[in-house]
């Protein structure tokens, strides 16, 4: 979504918005950069919020230590 404020230079570049995919203009002109909108800035950070982007993890075991130093050996 380009908008008139968006008006590319002859060193600014288009990458793919990460939310839609559409091009965005990378560049001072662009202040949603990395993204071509508003509304996917803030989707983005809807998702963050969620904890969307969470990393999966392994759950320690159920008699883990949990690295209290009492029990420690």
């Amino acid at each position: 979504m380009a908008t008139s404020a968006q008006q590319p230079s002859s060193s600014a570049r288009q990458v793919p918005c990460p939310t839609c995919g559409g091009p965005s203009l990378y560049s001072p002109a662009n202040p949603y950069r990395p993204f071509c909108s508003e509304r996917c800035r803030q989707i983005d950070l809807g998702a963050w919020a969620n904890e969307d982007f969470r990393m999966p993890a392994e759950a320690p075991p159920e008699d883990a230590e949990y690295g209290d130093p009492k029990r420690a050996s």
